[in-house]
Order: C-alpha cells, then structure tokens, then sequence
C-alpha cells in the first residue's frame, strides 16, 4: 500500500506533508537532485522493504503522513510561497529536494509562522559561504543567508568536515555550533529547545554508504551512526528537508533507498514524540 496521497487543499492540522521541491539550478558542480524526490517515495514505496520503522511504528497505520507529489515551481522564490500554504493549514512540511539552497526560501516561510526557531543541520559541508562563483543563493550559501536575516536563533551543524576560513570566519559570525567529523562522538547530545528545524544533507554519510551524491567526501558517517543519532532526538521538530541526493551518481539505488531509510526514521521520531498525530 503506497502513502496516502494528498493536496494541499486538503491537508489537516498536525499532517506531516512529504513535498517534493525538484530544484537544483543553484547547484554549483553537477545537476541531478531535481530528478530525486519521485525517486526516492518509490524507495520508500518499494516491495524490498515494508513501511515499519526500526522502532515497530506502521507508517500505513498513519494516514497523516501523506505524499503531496513535486511542487510546480516557476522560480527559485516559489518555494517560500507553496511551504507557506502548508503551513497555513496547520501541516508539517517535510520537504524532499532538490539541491540545498531550496533551504533558505523554506526558512522564510517557516519563520514567519515559528518564533525562535533553531534549526539542526547534518551535511559535510558548512554551506555559509556569502556566495560562490557570485551567487548568493549558491546550494553552498543558505544558511548564510538564513542567519544574517534572523530565520533562526540557533543553528547547529553536524558532520562539518570541509570549512575553509571563509566558512570558520562565517560560523563564528553567526555563532553557529559546529560540530565536526574529528570532533563528533556517539555520546553528543543533539538536542534543543523550543521549535526545530531539522535539514539532511545526504553528503554527510560516507560515499561508501551514500554515493548518490554531487560532491563525495570522504570521512563521513556511517548509516548506522546517522539512525542511532536520529532514534536519540527529543525534539520538537515542526519542519524538515532532505536534499542533495543525486541519483546520476547513484549505484543500482542504493542512496535512494539509504534516503527512504532515513526520512522513515525521522518520521517514526516525529509520530513518537508528538502525541496529536
């Protein structure tokens, strides 16, 4: 049985909206991630697997859980707009990309609707350049943008391990915590107050784990280390994204199903510790 289907006509308070945002024109090295999101739902949807999370929660016992299809985008700014919509009707947008600039438009929206947002961000790279080759919407400037305009409060970055003084000058601008590959142990505590944001890079597993990606970098997680951090949160989470999977690189879809594995992940944690789904 396939995840309901819905639109966003039709969605309920306390839903959690899977959207797909296929944009990748703010990519700087190679394009893909805009062909990703139908991808990885038909990973998730796949008769390898069944729909029970680690944990025994039944996704198709969930009915709020539900598959909105791609947005139409006409233009990068789009993507503010259509986040807003599902948020107006009390939903949780859980967007699947699509590169990582796709985070900053979400961002706008999601603070015009949370006060004090802080935002939990796992991926290899800091992506807090000012802007790359000219572009300040670059995939590797987001959360630059999100910080000097005050979208969040907070921004804690997991899995960091390619900063060059550029980025470090920039974390300690904005007073990112950083948490790097060479610094990061199984026992550290992830979790934060008030209203989370949480965004998933696919970079930050280990190629060997996640070659579907633009940019390898090697040193990275393991997928089992990223489901044991992921099955340890205490968060109130009230929107997410999943990006940068790349399946032009990917290998007979093992990085499509290593995403389907991880968004279930989080959406058992999400059903688990929110007691009005």
């Amino acid at each position: 049985m396939p995840i309901s289907r819905a639109k966003i006509s039709t969605l309920k308070p306390w839903d959690i909206a899977l959207i797909g945002i296929p944009f990748d024109d703010h990519s700087s090295f190679l394009k893909g991630p805009s062909n990703a999101p139908p991808l990885i739902i038909e990973a998730i949807e796949s008769d390898s697997a069944n729909y029970f999370t680690e944990d025994l929660i039944d996704l198709e016992d969930h009915p709020n859980v539900c598959w909105l299809g791609n947005a139409s985008l006409r233009d990068y700014f789009d993507i503010e707009s259509i986040i807003a919509e599902i948020l107006k009707r009390g939903a949780i947008p859980f967007s699947i990309g699509g590169d990582h600039s796709i985070t900053y438009p979400i961002l706008k929206a999601m603070s015009a609707s949370y006060s004090n947002l802080s935002i939990l961000h796992f991926d290899a790279h800091g992506d807090l350049y000012d802007s790359l080759d000219g572009n300040r919407h670059s995939h590797a400037s987001p959360f630059a943008r999100i910080m000097e305009e005050g979208l969040s409060q907070a921004l804690i970055q997991v899995g960091i391990r390619t900063l060059n003084d550029h980025q470090q000058t920039q974390a300690n601008k904005f007073g990112v915590k950083v948490i790097d590959m060479r610094n990061w142990s199984p026992d550290i505590e992830l979790n934060l107050s008030g209203s989370v944001y949480l965004s998933f890079d696919m970079d930050v597993l280990d190629p060997a784990f996640a070659p579907g990606v633009s940019h390898h970098e090697p040193g990275g997680f393991t997928t089992r280390e990223v489901l044991r951090m992921i099955q340890k949160l205490d968060l109130n989470i009230v929107g997410l994204d999943l990006v940068e999977y790349n399946p032009n690189r990917d290998l007979n879809g093992i990085t499509a199903m290593t995403a389907a594995k991880i968004i279930k992940e989080l959406l058992a944690k999400m059903l688990s510790l929110n007691k009005s789904f």
